[in-house]
Parts: structure tokens; sequence; C-alpha cells
């Protein structure tokens, strides 16, 4: 008998069509959670994003962004303005195309993970709305009902490797057989722990890559509401965090790659 396989999918850019951060900016904003200066660089941030990646340097500028913007955020409100607005600023959020492959790899018998540096507030009721088996992603610290701004677990670039590994030593994946796809040059470790991996609307560096290596690049480009592929669950606390995860992930992407900018301007 063959030895069980999975597909590990990262989140932005590769199942997510949008950034949570700029979804959920105004939301925020109108909460009293940010300012609108917040809001407008996102924006501005967003843009930048879309066109480049980061590399480490930036992405570990992640850490001081998450203290200045998430540190004494109260949870529970947190929870009530995404539960609020969570159903009129996702659609549509996912990809069609990365719907379709998660549903091509389910019926090929794979489990499908999805492995990504958001935080579980975001990661958790997506997969679980799309039938992920399991997740791997970055934990917030919580005292007392607030965000601390610290980190738990980061599940960024050689950690997702780690994770994947883990994973297939408990479950018995076969590696080799297995599927990975992602779009930044920072999950390059991800991609080489399997025998498939798939470069999804990559930034430059991951494209140079997967040229050098020989690995398909799959080009993404239909977003699609989420309710109109995989039934909705009713909002509540699972969902209610949702937009955490990604100001967590994303949003630091986004400053650094807009702070990098101004610098070289």
């Amino acid at each position: 008998m063959s030895r069980p396989t999975a597909a590990f999918f990262d989140l932005d850019k590769t199942i997510i069509a949008k950034s949570s951060t700029l979804a959920f900016s105004k939301p925020f904003q109108a909460g009293g959670l940010i300012s609108r200066r917040a809001v407008l660089r996102s924006a501005y941030a967003q843009f930048v994003y879309l066109v480049g990646g980061a590399d480490h340097d930036q992405m570990e500028k992640l850490r001081q962004f998450l203290s200045s913007l998430v540190g004494g955020w109260d949870v529970a409100t947190v929870r009530e303005i995404v539960a609020d607005t969570l159903h009129h600023v996702v659609d549509p959020l996912v990809y069609d195309e990365a719907v379709s492959l998660i549903e091509e790899h389910r019926l090929a018998g794979r489990d499908v993970v999805i492995v990504s540096t958001s935080g579980s507030e975001v990661v958790e009721p997506i997969g679980e709305m799309l039938g992920a088996d399991h997740v791997v992603a970055t934990r917030l610290e919580i005292v007392e009902g607030r965000y601390t701004g610290e980190i738990e677990y980061y599940a960024y670039a050689e950690e997702k490797a780690v994770a994947v590994r883990q994973l297939a030593e408990e479950r018995g994946y076969d590696l080799a057989e297995c599927y990975a796809y992602s779009d930044s040059i920072t999950d390059v470790p991800m991609l080489e722990a399997v025998g498939h991996p798939y470069a999804v609307n990559p930034d430059r560096d991951l494209r140079k890559v997967a040229a050098t290596n020989g690995w398909p690049v799959l080009v993404f480009v239909k977003p699609v509401a989420l309710r109109a592929r995989v039934p909705l669950p009713p909002a509540g606390p699972t969902l209610a965090a949702l937009a955490v995860g990604g100001l967590a992930a994303v949003g630091g992407v986004l400053w650094a790659n807009a702070r990098r900018r101004k610098l070289e301007a």
C-alpha cells in the first residue's frame, strides 16, 4: 500500500486574493482601533505588496509592527467588529483556481494543509471553510483578553519546512509525492521539502528560483465570493477574529515594503 500524501498551501496571494489588512482597515478605524493615517498607509502599502515581494529583513520588521499595531487591543472588541463586518468585506476573498485545486487534491485522496505566516485567527476559520485537514499558523499571545503584541509561534521561512516535515513524520506522508504551493521567495524551504513544488503568482525572486529548478508556475486571477464555492458558517467567535491574523502577517509585510521604498526614494 502506498503511503499517504498531502498538498501544502500558503495563504496570502496563493489562496486569498486580497489583503486582510486592507479589507478590515476601515472597520477597525470605525471601531477606534486604528487611525485614518493607518488606513491610508494600508491602502498605499497594499499596492506595494501586490507588485513586490518581501525579503528576510522586511519580514523581521513584522515583529516590531505587531507590537505597535495590535499590542493592547481588546480581543472581544476585535471579534465584535469583525463579526459585524465579515460578510461585507471578504467577498471576493479566495481565488477560484485555488478552491478548484484544493478540491482536486481532496478527490485524489490527499490531505490539504494550509501553512501560513498569518495568524491562527485567519488561517483556522478559512481552513475550516475550505475543508483543510490541518493548519499551521502564527500564534499571537493573549493575556487577560488582550493581545500583547508578542508572538508565541512564528510560522515563517524555514519554520514552515520544519512544520511540514513534522507533520509528515506524524502522519506518515511520503514527502516525495506531496505537493506545495506558494507565491513567496521566503517559502522556498517549504517548496523544497516536497517532491512537487509549485510557484503561484510568484514574486520576482521566486519566479527566478522556479525557472532555475524547473518548478511549474501557476497564475491565479479569478477571485470568487467564498459563499459561492463553499458554505459559510454563521458569524461567531471563530470567524470573528479573522482580521487579526491578516494584520499580523500581511500588515507587517506591507509596512516593511512601504518603509523600504520610502527610504530608497
